[in-house]
């Protein structure tokens, strides 16, 4: 017999060979693994299973003995691979039948359609003995939940927008009528640059509190540390160990999310731009490009971005930016002089408060001793004068474009802030 978890805890299963051999990136249970953290019920697993009945329905065994919360997606359709149904039926003993409304709907949706229902249509109509219709407005294929105390199951289809849709309409308003004092905890997410996941896990070893979970991420360009803690953790020593990681970390802190969002970095910049109405210009070498396009994808760009010039050759920079020759024959292009001149030249050329300026080596060619692979400078020059930043940056060429756009973008920030 299952037993009865001592507390709520949800488990995700995906099913499909395309998501279990990596064709297609399971979206689907990260976006259920967040709604569901939201709410303040505690995530015990993720797995994935291919197209095969007698692995899903093994799976759906163990998930229901463990947890109070099962939600499945996948393997809702018409053609033979689809086998939630039937794995469902061979999991728990269940005769399958053909659900009236079921069908009902299915048929509704292919007349929508345009469609004649087949008899490979009607086998989404198929569902468990005992299961609870779903209805699926945004596809053909209904869903269904089953009870087997204390598990519950849900069975969403595998299309992400058709899944999203059904979580939102059937799932989680059910998960907040079971469980009436849900509430999250805190997490406090702090967004980092030129600090690696294992510089940081050694500056915070010894961070320890009851309830506290540590993670570190490294999404390219940044590493976020996260700060977890549980519901009913003591609100004094959750905000004792926030602050104490907020200065171990120190200047490498970009963004610390308590709640809501800061977004990328590059939308931290914009506000602080159009919070003071004021413009920008860029001049790159090394980032191709890269940097301008990371600001422009933001909407209503227009209103602080004036213009970018790529400028790989030397030429290109005197011509664009106004480099002398001079300084580019005794300095070199990858160098603090040049950064300096680019930034203040396409400032002065756009007539923007801020110019921008990147110029180093991507790689993997084009290095030297003196100047390896992985330098660049970068500068920003504004009302004030130039502040200029020499990088070395580890990587592929893709990874130090990545990196040299992140640290001229914040390296206007941390300018705008000290105005």
């Amino acid at each position: 017999m299952p037993h009865d978890p001592p507390l709520a805890e949800v488990e995700i299963l995906s099913q499909g060979d395309e998501v279990l051999f990596g064709e297609v990136v399971d979206t689907n249970a990260a976006e259920i693994a967040r709604a569901i953290t939201d709410l303040g019920l505690p995530v015990g697993r993720h797995a994935c299973v291919g197209d095969d009945p007698e692995a899903i329905a093994a799976l759906l065994i163990e998930a229901a003995e463990r947890a109070t919360e099962v939600i499945c997606t996948g393997g809702l359709g018409p053609t033979a691979d689809d086998h939630t149904a039937d794995a469902v039926a061979r999991a728990f003993g269940l005769a399958l039948h053909e659900h009236p409304r079921a069908l009902e709907q299915v048929r509704a949706r292919y007349a929508r359609l345009g469609r004649e229902l087949d008899a490979t249509g009607r086998r989404q109509a198929r569902l468990p003995q005992g299961a609870r219709l779903l209805e699926n407005r945004w596809g053909t294929a209904p869903g269904f939940a089953l009870d087997r105390r204390p598990a519950r199951l849900w069975f969403l289809p595998g299309v992400p927008v058709e899944m999203r849709a059904m979580l939102g309409a059937h799932v989680l308003p059910a998960l907040r009528e079971r469980y009436p004092d849900l509430a999250p905890g805190r997490t406090v997410v702090f967004r980092c640059l030129g600090l690696g996941e294992s510089r940081a896990q050694l500056l915070l070893a010894d961070i320890s509190a009851p309830g506290l979970r540590v993670g570190y991420r490294a999404a390219l360009p940044e590493v976020q540390i996260k700060l977890r803690f549980a519901q009913g953790a003591d609100p004094g020593v959750a905000e004792a160990v926030v602050a104490g990681v907020r200065c171990r970390l120190g200047a490498a802190i970009f963004a610390e999310e308590d709640g809501a969002p800061a977004g990328p970095l590059e939308e931290i910049v914009a506000r602080l731009l159009l919070e003071r109405g004021q413009t920008l210009a860029t001049a790159e070498s090394c980032t191709a490009g890269r940097l301008a396009a990371a600001l422009t994808r933001l909407s209503g760009s227009s209103a602080w971005f004036a213009e970018g010039a790529v400028v790989y050759s030397n030429a290109a920079k005197e011509r664009a930016c106004g480099v002398p020759h001079t300084l580019l024959e005794t300095c070199g292009a990858v160098s603090e002089p040049v950064a300096r001149a680019l930034a203040e030249g396409v400032r002065a050329r756009a007539g923007t408060t801020w110019g921008l300026a990147t110029t180093g080596i991507a790689g993997p060619t084009g290095g030297s001793p003196e100047k390896p692979v992985g330098t660049v400078h970068i500068a920003v020059a504004g009302p004030d004068g130039t502040a200029h930043r020499a990088l070395w940056l580890p990587g592929d060429r893709e990874q130090v474009m990545a990196r040299a756009v992140a640290g001229v973008l914040n390296l206007l920030r941390e300018t705008l802030l000290a105005e």
